[in-house]
């Protein structure tokens, strides 16, 4: 595995070396097959590319690799910069930045951090599995409470309800904001697609109870996957269970195919659905994104759908500190696209 060629990017410049990983197993049913590299990152916040179509500048990524196994994933390219597969060993090859709370403590205590917005779970789920057994978004939590550092948090992971106390006294202090991804309801496609996360139930519970303790929470309709859960029956029984879990706006997100997991995403679509792989091939053919025509259409059932049900999109500077600390106000971590744009979340 390269470890000291290691950059922020996958370019020279190491992140750690060698000598500071740390390879773990543990034979417990939710961690069989899985290996953890333990290592001591030399930075833990992330400046987004300039050519980015992120919506922010910063993110915090306590872990690489991602248990959930969503197939569509496009970080799993990253696993390439450490000579990894982007599918497989993606899925179970999981680097833990066990130093990461420490880290981001001294880094945003740095004269030189303007205090300016951090994401977080915009590259892999800082909420997936592992995190129930390293614990690290408590301490990144409290480090971005007590410098009052706004943030973002967006997650498949029911796991955040964990940490429901930290997120609600961050709140009170600086601008927070929480939104779940949930792209689809059909069970069987979920337990195709998404086998490591909570089904999508589960997580519009999580943004009811996340509402109903004082944390008014989103949800990125993502992805939305052509031909498969695209028909408008299926676009507004979605909406409609993401109104009823209490979510403060709708953001829907087409399925894009960046390489890496381009390749891994069509190996599972020839599997499980042969027929529409012609139809994949044509629809993207112009590149990593669907044609500005298909996505235009989602956004607008969805959006249509979301004021029928009284749950509108996203709108730009929902998120703000709140007045009382126990009723804080909290949104989408980024203000809706033009109907023409593709946000490049999940």
């Amino acid at each position: 595995m390269r470890w000291d060629r290691l950059g922020r990017d996958g370019s020279a410049g190491a992140l750690f070396g060698t000598d500071a990983v740390t390879t773990r197993t543990f034979d417990t049913p939710g961690f069989r097959g899985i290996t953890f590299h333990e290592i001591r990152a030399r930075s833990i916040l992330n400046k987004v590319p300039g050519a980015s179509r992120m919506p922010f500048e910063w993110t915090v990524n306590p872990y690489r690799g991602c248990g959930h196994a969503c197939v569509y994933c496009f970080a799993r390219k990253t696993h390439s910069y450490l000579d990894l597969d982007t599918g497989h060993d993606f899925d179970t090859q999981i680097v833990v930045k066990v130093n990461a709370p420490e880290l981001l403590r001294r880094e945003l205590a740095s004269p030189r951090w303007q205090g300016e917005h951090v994401a977080m779970g915009t590259n892999v789920d800082c909420y997936q599995r592992a995190e129930g057994r390293y614990q690290l978004m408590p301490g990144i939590l409290t480090a971005l409470r007590d410098r009052a550092n706004p943030f973002s948090i967006l997650t498949k992971g029911s796991l955040i309800l964990r940490d429901l106390e930290l997120i609600r006294q961050a709140a009170s202090v600086t601008e927070v904001s929480v939104a779940l991804s949930v792209g689809f309801l059909d069970s069987e496609l979920w337990r195709s697609v998404e086998p490591g996360t909570p089904s999508p139930r589960t997580r519009l519970a999580v943004c009811r109870a996340l509402s109903g303790n004082g944390v008014p929470s989103a949800v990125l309709m993502a992805p939305v996957l052509p031909f498969l859960s695209d028909s408008p029956e299926q676009l507004r029984a979605t909406v409609r269970a993401i109104a009823a879990a209490g979510a403060r706006s709708i953001t829907p997100l087409v399925l894009h195919l960046r390489p890496g997991a381009r390749e891994w995403y069509m190996a599972w679509l020839a599997r499980h659905h042969p027929h529409l792989v012609r139809r994949y091939e044509a629809l993207y053919a112009g590149g990593s994104y669907a044609p500005t025509w298909y996505q235009r259409r989602v956004t607008r059932h969805v959006h249509g759908f979301a004021a029928e049900f009284g749950c509108g999109p996203a709108r730009h500077g929902e998120a703000r500190r709140p007045a009382e600390p126990r009723t804080p106000q909290a949104a989408a971590p980024s203000p809706t696209p033009p109907e023409n744009t593709q946000l490049t979340l999940m």
